[in-house]
């Protein structure tokens, strides 16, 4: 019997103890979350276990309650690189954008630009028969890393992938240019093909908007400029591909 009692009373002492343990350590938890330091370690440990919501509402914890410790800023920068990790590349183009206006003169300010950049860029689409309206903000902010941090890791690639969005938007134009041309509405695929030349040059289709352009203005009765257009090819790419077709139209509008 007294056996009994005496290990009613281990076991009794064993389980308080075990959860004054668990308790002592779960107000030290609170304890140290409730510090900028603690609660920004935790949303830390969170994103790199990809717990991603958990990250963001802690970080935004950290934030909102924390605003004026050093952890506040570098935590809505974490904000919107895991919203790039998910790939939720609008979220993240706002969140960036929101860093950039509130924190303009921070030291990471041009890997912010450049993600604020590939956050436009992301949203392209593959093909350039749909919306490409993201790529001008992409060039705008490839542009502003290229120029204003001349020095920054990511000049090369903001260079790299500027040209790759130039190159889509110059596919375009040549789409819509093609698109009026093939139906012989020749006044809109002038305009399209001339604003394909001046404002996307050397992308490869300068020499078939040159041409067409001039075809085009041919078509519309305006001799002049067909001219202009054609001798702007010949003068460009004299041996080029279309210079025998320059040619020929000179040749065969000259004379109408």
């Amino acid at each position: 019997m007294f056996n009994r009692v005496k290990k009613t009373y281990v076991i009794a002492f064993c389980v308080m103890s075990l959860m004054a343990s668990v308790m002592g350590c779960s107000s030290g938890d609170l304890s140290e979350s409730a510090t900028p330091e603690g609660a920004f370690k935790a949303a830390e440990e969170f994103e790199k276990d990809e717990r991603y919501e958990e990250a963001i509402t802690k970080f935004n914890e950290v934030k909102n309650k924390h605003p004026y410790s050093r952890y506040a800023v570098e935590a809505e920068l974490h904000v919107a690189d895991i919203h790039y990790k998910k790939e939720s590349y609008l979220e993240a183009q706002n969140a960036y954008q929101l860093f950039k206006d509130f924190h303009p003169k921070n030291p990471k300010i041009d890997y912010v630009t450049y993600r604020l950049a590939m956050s436009y860029y992301l949203q392209l689409p593959d093909t350039t028969d749909r919306d490409l309206s993201p790529a001008y903000k992409a060039v705008q902010f490839f542009d502003e890393v290229i120029n204003s941090y001349s020095t920054s890791q990511y000049v090369k690639e903001s260079t790299d992938k500027k040209n790759e969005a130039l190159r889509m938007l110059a596919e375009k134009e040549a789409y819509i240019g093609n698109f009026y041309y093939i139906r012989n509405i020749y006044d809109s695929a002038m305009k399209r093909y001339d604003e394909l030349v001046k404002k996307y040059p050397d992308r490869g289709f300068d020499e078939e908007a040159l041409y067409r352009a001039g075809v085009s203005a041919f078509e519309t009765g305006n001799k002049d400029l067909g001219k202009q257009y054609i001798q702007q090819l010949l003068a460009k790419y004299p041996n080029g591909s279309y210079a025998s077709n320059g040619k020929s139209a000179l040749e065969k509008y000259g004379n109408r």
